[in-house]
């Protein structure tokens, strides 16, 4: 089984849509191995972003995660689950995710886009380790 970390950020908390959101998950055949509804910190929230320190949108990202509680999840599934999520998402800007997509279906800001998914697995290894320590 392959793990990969998702949240579901503020907006989508704020929305309501947590749970059509898991149901999507689940419906693909993913398996969810950990969930936690929290407040994600300023600290939390840098070492999740590390690599956009720097970019002009980094103090907004780190704002925006942590102006509400997220449900931060552990997803397993087949090798490619990473990937696997990452299409069930669609684009990070909704306007370009097409219709039967979490973003396209349900967002229409980029900068509130409802979920976030590990880009691979290197990354989803760092990014459990951050949330759920121990885990991964």
């Amino acid at each position: 089984m392959e793990r990969t970390l998702v949240i579901c950020k503020p907006d989508a908390v704020e929305r309501g849509l947590i749970g059509e959101i898991i149901s999507r998950l689940e419906r693909k055949g993913l398996r969810i191995v950990a969930a936690d509804l929290r407040t994600i910190d300023a600290h939390t929230a840098s070492r999740h972003y590390e690599e956009h320190v720097g970019k002009p949108f980094y103090a907004d990202l780190v704002e925006f995660i942590g102006r509400g509680p997220a449900m931060v999840m552990v997803v397993a599934g087949p090798p490619g689950t990473w990937k696997v999520v990452r299409t069930l998402m669609g684009p990070t800007n909704p306007a370009d995710a097409p219709p039967g997509t979490i973003r396209g279906d349900l967002a229409i800001e980029m900068t509130e886009n409802l979920i976030h998914g590990s880009d691979g697995p290197e990354s989803a290894a760092r990014e459990i380790e951050i949330f759920f320590p121990g885990l991964a």
